[in-house]
């Protein structure tokens, strides 16, 4: 017999809309993308099929995969995850459909990313600091000529060729994505990367259509969520920076403003994040600091919109989900930390999360006792 509870708002379930139908998702719970740096030329490598197969296995009920260049040039690092050609298209056909073979059916977002002038950089734990060619590393592209930090070398600035030439990969990346089966993409205009860098009047200075105003600042990454809209009929979204935390940056407002822009033009979701294209950022952190800008995100559009940042324990989700401030919740590191998170938020909250039948036998005792080992555990 099994005592029945509540359904908790984040083991419900949730339809994103797309052009190839609705995508059901078994919860609210989302894996953010994470930067592994630890592929080769681009290329997927073992160290992806092991961390894929493993956050698969999370209960989680979508993965989103690490920011994925377009081009060489878009990496962060040497060592970023790329998705340009038709070795890398293979590589990640490979890690991904060998890790969704050892893992429940959970949907796979992909997040696009061009790194602009923050490419060509060293590995977190090896200081991320640019890279001269030297050393493996590249000049950076970006709106304008001006370094990420006063001392940088600065980068080119992006050619009208140039921005063609990026709007094509970006729409080449999202053919390979749907050729392999993953069902929705996420660009990268977040974290002072190259789709922020032109949102930002911090980082953009062109004096052509594509700088200046609100509308010159939006031209270029709306352009790239139409070419990737026009090629792809998965679910589509972007990540945001709601705010720049620098005077005179990018504000909340006008990332509600363009976010209704976008859904006009077939964005299906939103994930809000914030800062990383200015040094002189000050974040006034702390738990759910993010949660406002996406619930003003939520309230200006209507659209789904993901909440991250600082969303540790699962009555946190639960009451933000519940406040109506967001649709999804996103975790990073937590899942990094305890890949089985959404295990202890199901014992938390009395939900229910799929996973291998290889590790049923782990559940504790007293959870199995006072929920059923069907309940609690596996569907």
């Amino acid at each position: 017999m099994f005592l029945e509870f509540p359904l908790s708002h984040l083991f419900s379930e949730f339809t994103l809309t797309s052009p190839r139908g609705p995508l059901t998702l078994a919860n609210r719970a989302v894996v953010a993308p994470m930067c592994q740096y630890s592929a080769v030329d681009g290329l997927a490598t073992d160290w992806h099929l092991m961390h894929w197969g493993n956050l698969l296995n999370s209960g989680a009920a979508m993965f989103i995969i690490e920011a994925t260049a377009v081009t060489p040039r878009a990496r962060i690092t040497p060592y970023c995850l790329g998705l340009w050609d038709d070795a890398t298209a293979a590589a990640m056909s490979d890690k991904l459909g060998r890790a969704r073979h050892m893992a429940p059916k959970v949907p796979v977002c992909i997040q696009l990313a061009h790194a602009g002038r923050k490419a060509s950089s060293a590995a977190p734990w090896q200081g991320g600091q640019l890279v001269d060619a030297a050393h493996g590393g590249w000049q950076p592209e970006a709106p304008s000529a001006l370094p990420h930090l006063p001392d940088e070398t600065p980068p080119d600035e992006i050619s009208a060729q140039g921005l063609e030439d990026i709007k094509h990969a970006f729409a080449q990346a999202a053919q390979h994505a749907e050729a392999m089966g993953i069902e929705a993409i996420e660009l990268h205009g977040a974290h002072g990367y190259l789709l922020h860098q032109f949102l930002s009047p911090l980082a953009n200075a062109r004096t052509d259509g594509y700088g200046g105003n609100f509308d010159g600042r939006t031209r270029f990454p709306m352009e790239v969520f139409q070419a990737v809209r026009a090629v792809y009929k998965g679910s589509l979204g972007m990540r945001l920076s709601a705010t720049d935390w620098v005077e005179g940056g990018w504000t909340p407002e006008e990332t509600a403003d363009f976010a209704l822009r976008l859904k006009l033009a077939g964005a299906d979701f939103m994930h809000i994040s914030s800062a990383g294209v200015s040094p002189q950022q000050k974040i006034a952190i702390g738990p759910e600091y993010q949660v406002p800008f996406a619930k003003l995100v939520k309230q200006k559009t209507g659209l789904p919109t993901i909440a991250v940042g600082l969303i540790t324990e699962p009555q946190q989700a639960e009451d933000i989900l519940a406040r109506g401030d967001a649709d999804l919740i996103a975790i990073a590191r937590a899942f990094l930390y305890k890949p089985r998170w959404m295990w202890e938020a199901a014992a938390a909250l009395q939900g229910t999360v799929d996973a291998s039948p290889q590790y049923w036998r782990c559940m504790p005792r007293e959870a199995q006792t006072i929920f059923g080992s069907v309940r609690i555990g596996m569907r």
